[in-house]
C-alpha cells in the first residue's frame, strides 16, 4: 500500500528529498481522500435509510457535510495547518 501512495505523489515532492514540499499537500490529500471519503458517506448513508433510521441518517449527514466541509472548501486545510503552527510556537517566515 505504501507503494501506492509513494507513486501518487507528484515527482518535485519525491526529487526534494532533502528539503519538505508541500506546495501542493492539500490538493493531492483532497484528490486522494475525497472520492474515498464520498464512496463512505453514501454506503452509511444508504444503510441508514434502508434500515429506515432517519435520525441517525440526519445526524450522519450533518456530520458527513462537515467533514466534507474540510476536504472541499479551498484553502482551510492551509488556514488550519497555520493556525495550528502559529498556535505551537512555529515561525512561519
Amino acid at each position: 500500500m505504501f507503494h501506492h501512495l509513494a507513486a501518487a505523489l507528484p515527482v518535485e515532492t519525491l526529487a526534494a528529498a532533502d528539503e519538505l514540499n508541500t506546495d501542493d499537500l492539500a490538493t493531492w490529500l483532497r484528490n486522494l481522500f475525497g472520492p474515498l471519503f464520498l464512496v463512505i458517506v453514501s454506503i452509511v448513508a444508504l444503510f441508514f435509510l434502508f434500515t429506515r433510521e432517519i435520525t441517525r441518517f440526519a445526524q450522519f449527514i450533518l456530520l458527513a457535510i462537515g467533514i466534507g466541509i474540510i476536504f472541499y472548501v479551498p484553502n482551510i486545510i492551509e488556514v488550519t495547518a497555520k493556525a495550528i503552527a502559529k498556535a505551537l510556537g512555529v515561525d512561519l517566515d
